[in-house]
């Protein structure tokens, strides 16, 4: 029976992970290519947009750093998250796009399940998550353990990434051998991400929780009405880096004049 109960949890807490956007305006990115706009020895030049935006996802393409940190103020408080790329390539790339073109704005933790994951990532725009739905990326080898406070994309099967993500809430290293490759961590405010809503329990058909299919088609309309007691994420920004310190040269050393006997 226990077995049984845990192969239904990880069917459905895990299973189909399809789509995550913004729930605001479609934001842009201003481009640092120049093109001149006149011939003249004196031209000026502009800066064009860039095409970059929620509705297309293959203009959301850019490689993340090496190690980056993105934090989460939500509606409990907030969190952070840092990202080692060397450990899911694809996965980070994608978040850090998700991040930075704020798909995750006003997004709900739809799934909350004690002692396992916090689930969030569906659009609360219908016209966003229907782009995303088929926006797949491979899989990455599974290069670390999904330990408490570790951040993996779900996923329905092999191939199927595209933007929900959990935060392991205990250690569930038996995810490693189904594929969940972990991206990043929370390093801080792991506190917060365990306060969040947990009282709807699994998500439908297995429990009372919000139904992912629902959520797509309906949006952020579905939440408010039928599920208005969830946690959001109010904004999710890219941390920018620390400035490195700089040591100053130490000072020549002054000759003092020696002291004057009387």
């Amino acid at each position: 029976m226990r077995k049984q109960t845990f192969l239904i949890l990880m069917a459905a807490a895990l299973a189909w992970a399809p789509m995550a956007a913004s729930a605001w305006a479609t934001p842009q990115a201003t481009s640092t290519t120049k093109k001149p706009t006149s011939t003249t020895a004196h031209s000026t030049t502009t800066a064009p947009k860039s095409s970059a935006s929620l509705l297309n996802p293959a203009s959301l393409k850019l490689q993340a750093p090496p190690v980056f940190s993105a934090k989460f103020t939500t509606s409990k408080g907030d969190f952070v998250v840092e990202v080692t790329r060397a450990w899911s390539p694809r996965g980070a790339d994608r978040f850090y796009n998700l991040v930075k073109y704020h798909f995750f704005d006003g997004t709900a933790f739809f799934r909350v399940l004690p002692g396992f994951v916090v689930q969030f990532g569906i659009s609360t725009r219908p016209d966003v998550s229907r782009v995303w739905e088929p926006a797949r990326i491979p899989d990455d080898p599974v290069t670390q353990s999904n330990t408490r406070g570790m951040l993996t994309f779900a996923t329905g099967g092999p191939n199927t990434r595209t933007t929900q993500v959990f935060i392991n809430l205990a250690d569930n290293t038996n995810l490693d051998s189904m594929g969940f490759s972990p991206f990043g961590k929370v390093v801080s405010g792991m506190d917060v991400v365990e306060k969040f809503y947990s009282e709807y329990g699994e998500g439908a058909p297995s429990g009372n929780g919000p139904d992912q299919g629902r959520m797509q088609q309906e949006g952020k309309a579905y939440l408010d009405k039928s599920f208005p007691l969830l946690d959001t994420i109010k904004t999710a920004v890219i941390v920018p880096p620390a400035p490195v310190a700089t040591s100053k040269p130490a000072a020549a050393p002054q000759n003092k004049p020696a002291a004057v006997n009387k």
